[in-house]
Parts: structure tokens; C-alpha cells; sequence
């Protein structure tokens, strides 16, 4: 028995949602940017409709892709970077916690009120319990690390400095730019379901392009793209 199709009672087809939710997902667009864009391929579609779209299928896109990429593999455990965002909700300043590890991929992101050693700790037992434990973390010097390393009994496998923690300062950019051109987030359930899902997408296109020849990574790119369009095409 073969699984019902997630697009069944659509009218729109299921590779102009893909592009839609892609779209705004991994690019710093607005929903009404999409909808124009669509609109200059003969889509017609409203940024309504775009939103719909991407609350819907935006977390179920991101699911299967995360179970196709670690199937047959497991998580890095090698190196870890830790660090945390401030991300403002309706003017209140909240911590978005991202574990991301050495080669730039988005292994865990996590949203608190605090900056504490408790959240601190559930964001690392987050990260843990998927993909277990890694051999060296690497943070700033914020002490609610220390406090939770040690409480886990990982103290001896932290490490700080002054630019060892770059890879993720950097991983920080792209989300930076996506939540400018959404002006900012109004709860903390959105900002967590938006942080997973665009992980999960940038996670997929990321093909580190000034590592590999262009024919490389033209290959990959398309590799990528091929790979989205057949997500939940049962």
C-alpha cells in the first residue's frame, strides 16, 4: 500500500510548491517577492498562499531531507561549534543556540529566554540525544558552558579562543540575512520551527563552492536541486 500524497487536494502542482517554499526558505526574500517571481514564470500565486505553503510542507521537506542525508551515515562527532544568536521577539531579547560542526553544517539550533547554565543544558542534551556525543566543543567564553560541560562530565573536551570559534560565527550569516527580510519573528514557536527548517535547507545546498573545481560543483548543485524536487513525491 503506497502513502497518500501530501499535495492530494492541491490545485497547485507539487514542483511549483517545492520552488515556492525553497524560495523563501533559503533566499533573503519576502512572501511577496516569491510571489512576483512565480508570477514572471506564469505562476499565479498569492504570498498568502506562499505562507500557507511553507508552514505546511516548509517542516515536512525539512524531516525527509534530514533522514536522507544520515541515512547510511552517522553525525559528525569530531568538532563542535557552539555559539548563541540574539534573535528580538516583539522587542524582547531572546537566544537562538546553534550547534554547528567542522565542516559549517547545522547540526542543532534551539531557542531560550536565558542565556543560563539550565539552557545551556538542554540545548547541548538536545544536540546529544541526535547525534551523540562529540569528541571537542568548541566555545566562547561564556561560563553557562563550562557549568553544563561539567555537569555532563565533558569539561576536559571544551575549547575556547579568540577566532577558534569562526565556523560558527560565520554559519550565522545567512540566517542573519533570512530573518532582515522576514522583520524579525513575533513568537518563539515560529523562530523554532523557522531555524530547523532553514538548517535543514541551507544544510542541502551548502556545497562549500571554494573548496571544488566549478565542474564539481556544478555537479553537486545540480545533484542538490534533482534531489529536492523529489522530496515527498509519494
Amino acid at each position: 500500500m503506497t502513502n497518500r500524497s501530501p499535495f492530494k487536494y492541491f490545485k497547485t502542482s507539487s514542483e511549483i510548491i517545492r520552488l515556492a517554499v525553497m524560495m523563501y526558505v533559503r533566499f533573503p526574500l519576502s512572501l511577496r517577492n516569491v510571489e512576483n517571481l512565480l508570477h514572471e514564470r506564469g505562476g499565479d500565486v498569492s504570498n498568502e498562499a506562499v505562507r500557507f505553503w511553507w508552514q505546511r510542507f516548509g517542516p515536512m521537506f525539512a524531516g525527509e531531507n534530514r533522514k536522507r542525508r544520515i541515512e547510511g551515515m552517522q553525525s559528525s562527532r569530531w568538532r563542535w561549534h557552539l555559539d548563541e544568536m540574539f534573535v528580538k521577539i516583539n522587542g524582547e531579547q531572546h537566544y537562538l543556540w546553534r550547534a554547528v560542526d567542522h565542516e559549517g553544517e547545522v547540526l542543532e539550533s534551539f531557542v531560550t529566554k536565558t542565556r543560563d547554565k539550565k539552557a545551556a543544558l538542554k540545548f547541548l542534551r538536545k544536540a546529544m540525544k541526535k547525534h551523540g556525543r562529540a569528541d571537542v566543543l568548541v566555545t566562547d567564553k561564556l561560563r553557562s558552558y563550562g557549568a553544563a560541560l561539567k555537569d555532563l562530565g565533558m569539561a576536559d573536551r571544551q575549547e575556547t579562543g579568540r577566532w577558534l570559534n569562526n565556523r560558527a560565527e560565520n554559519s550565522h550569516l545567512p540566517f542573519r540575512r533570512r530573518e532582515r527580510a522576514m522583520q524579525r519573528f513575533r513568537r518563539m514557536r515560529s523562530l523554532q520551527k523557522f531555524a530547523a527548517v532553514h538548517a535543514s535547507v541551507s544544510n542541502h545546498f551548502n556545497q562549500e563552492r571554494s573548496l571544488s573545481s566549478r565542474d564539481i560543483f556544478k555537479t553537486n548543485r545540480t545533484a542538490a536541486l534533482a534531489e529536492w524536487r523529489g522530496l515527498c513525491a509519494g
